[in-house]
């Protein structure tokens, strides 16, 4: 997994997106940071890109497809999936059925609530990334494999 690799960001609301920079640039994340409002746009790019994505940070609620129908569609598509790119839901509203949905029909690999203060948010984005920085991931199949010890 590209640690250094960019942090996909899909959110349609732009002072969530400010706030989540800001956050992230306050916990020491210096990965680049790629913002879509959509999952369509983030799914096009993440199709042709040859950019190796580090994480993925969605909103539940989006604009023309939730968050969930959008990862429902990454699943879908073999070459994505393969990826074994972290997928986690950052969302304002979470209900009890998105969470469910996310787990039971998804390979998500995390779902959390934004939180009140900047704080919060700054620690739970720094966890979020530290956790993946460390975290052992399948070889994406279309790398050559390495031998590890």
């Amino acid at each position: 997994m590209p640690k250094h690799g960019p942090i996909i960001i899909i959110e349609d609301d732009m002072d969530d997106r400010f706030t989540l920079e800001i956050a992230l640039k306050e916990a020491n994340v210096m990965n680049e940071l790629i913002f879509f409002d959509n999952g369509p746009d983030a799914y096009e790019f993440l199709l042709n890109t040859t950019k190796d994505p580090f994480i993925i940070l969605c909103d539940v609620n989006l604009p023309r497809q939730n968050g969930i129908e959008f990862k429902k569609e990454l699943d879908n598509n073999h070459r994505l999936r393969s990826m074994g790119i972290p997928f986690i839901f950052y969302t304002t509203y979470v209900s009890q059925y998105a969470v469910n949905e996310a787990y039971k029909n998804t390979t998500v690999q995390g779902f959390f609530q934004k939180n009140n203060t900047h704080k919060e948010l700054r620690d739970v984005v720094k966890i979020i990334i530290d956790y993946w920085r460390i975290c052992r991931q399948p070889q994406r199949i279309d790398k050559p494999a390495t031998d590890i010890k």
